[in-house]
């Protein structure tokens, strides 16, 4: 059932994405910032280092406004690392994750005003989390995971060409152990 809605998601953005090229006028591209939760989950672990925290990372993303309302965007999100050293009764361990994702979604967009619009975005997600451990964690291996992406934030247009955007992301699901699926994103774009 997951594999024919992914199906479904993909070849309607590439339809979307197909009409919208006759409309270049509509092409953006952007660069942003990432504030990602990351999670280590060791049953009976003790350690001066925190299980949890953020991180920060870095976005690209690239899209086509079809009109003022619809867009298919894609983007590449760097969501950084984080280590996590551990002491149990039975011995010392160290955790590393890694992770980094793309997505492909269709947005649709809102105005308030003449210069800020909400937005919304639905599509598909690949994240992969590298994973590896030391001590008695040695052997751990990471997880690639495909889900849903969603979105929702607000854009502000400095001028027609350069926008600021800040949204809440949600990239599928969890790993185990190192990234969560939802963080913070912050960005300008660039429209042609």
């Amino acid at each position: 059932m997951m594999k024919k809605i992914l199906f479904a998601m993909i070849a309607t953005a590439t339809a979307l994405s197909g009409m919208s090229a006759a409309h270049a006028e509509g092409v953006y591209v952007g660069a942003g910032v990432t504030a990602n939760r990351y999670n280590f989950d060791v049953p009976g672990a003790t350690s001066a280092d925190n299980h949890s925290g953020y991180k920060a990372g870095g976005k690209l993303f690239a899209g086509y406004d079809i009109n003022q309302t619809w867009a298919v965007e894609g983007g590449y999100a760097d969501f950084g690392s984080k280590d996590y050293s551990y002491v149990t009764g039975a011995g010392n361990g160290a955790l590393k994750s890694k992770s980094e994702g793309y997505y492909l979604a269709g947005k649709a967009t809102m105005p308030v005003s003449d210069k800020v619009g909400v937005f919304g975005k639905l599509g598909v997600a690949r994240v992969d989390n590298k994973l590896s451990g030391t001590g008695l964690s040695s052997g751990a291996s990471g997880e690639n995971k495909t889900g849903v992406y969603a979105s929702v934030g607000a854009q502000y247009a400095i001028n027609e060409k350069v926008s600021l955007t800040a949204e809440v992301e949600h990239f599928g699901k969890s790993a185990d152990q190192g990234k969560k699926a939802t963080g913070l994103a912050l960005g300008a774009r660039y429209n042609f």
